[in-house]
């Protein structure tokens, strides 16, 4: 270190800086520490990466609009709810016979009638939903993964085919690594990752720079991506047609196929990322 009575920067300094704890002065005195020890901020960076990505990860429910069916479905129980206070309001025998009635109407057929709508608005939901997810999770795990210096992977492309063996058993399906030499990267390596549906796996690449993109893979329950509803050309492609998607630490094309998904992130333009992606397609879909 350059200040010979240099203390090192702690992982409760560097919680109390991200969660916003300290005060301007301490906070001044932290940053300072932290120019001297470049392995504390490439953990606050790798720290705030994750923050946001966990933040990010269903962002984009927030802004959706309600379900037009659920939101009927809300005016009809405040009006029976009005009607019901009405009815309190009344007082006497009479109206307590008819709030008995609408009671057990509501309890009976308002909740029969509910649990019959339910499994269809959660799948629909879910088919909808189930590329998004699947892309969030390989944005996550890019930010968490691609800032690592000394454990960007499991297993390093020195072992590739202890690699791919591996993880193709672990996935339940015969997996294959592009060669992006062409387009300048190289393997780093690869690692196991949980996923919603089973197994997930990703491979990182690296260029000459320094930059890396990671491609993750997995299978996607429900597989609602089609080529109507991208806004990429399908070239032929049906449901595996690219979508691309910003919403996230990092953005990324991705792809469903037969109820397995594939999803390329990095922080590269759009264009650029678009033919690493074409690239990998055009490799991997011989093996599909």
């Amino acid at each position: 270190m350059d200040t010979p009575n240099y203390t090192p920067v702690t992982e409760d300094e560097l919680h109390a800086l991200l969660d916003g704890q300290l005060t301007g002065a301490k906070q001044a005195a932290l940053q300072a520490r932290l120019a001297q020890d470049p392995a504390a901020h490439a953990t606050l960076v790798a720290w705030r990466a994750q923050r946001e990505a966990l933040r990010s990860l269903h962002g984009s429910l927030r802004d959706e609009a309600i379900p037009p069916i659920l939101l009927a479905a809300a005016q009809r129980a405040a009006g029976a709810r009005y009607q019901l206070d009405h009815w309190w309001r009344l007082g006497g025998m009479a109206a307590g016979v008819v709030l008995a009635f609408g009671v057990g109407w509501l309890a009976h057929g308002g909740y029969d009638h509910a649990q019959a709508l339910r499994p269809g608005v959660v799948q629909a939901l879910d088919k909808a939903r189930a590329g998004q997810e699947f892309a969030h999770q390989a944005a996550v795990a890019h930010a968490v993964y691609a800032p690592e210096v000394r454990h960007p992977v499991e297993v390093t492309a020195a072992q590739q085919e202890h690699l791919v063996q591996w993880l193709s058993k672990r996935l339940g399906k015969p997996l294959k690594i592009p060669d992006l030499s062409a387009q300048g990267y190289a393997l780093v390596g690869g690692r196991l990752l949980p996923g919603d549906d089973g197994a997930r796996a990703q491979f990182m690449f690296q260029n000459t720079s320094g930059e890396r993109v990671t491609l993750y893979l997995g299978a996607v329950t429900h597989d609602a991506t089609n080529a109507h509803a991208t806004g990429e050309p399908a070239n032929g492609r049906g449901e595996t047609a690219f979508r691309f998607s910003t919403d996230g630490p990092v953005p990324r094309f991705y792809w469903i196929d037969q109820g397995f998904g594939y999803a390329l992130a990095g922080q590269l333009p759009r264009e650029s990322l678009m033919k690493l992606a074409d690239a990998v397609y055009q490799q991997l879909e011989p093996a599909r």
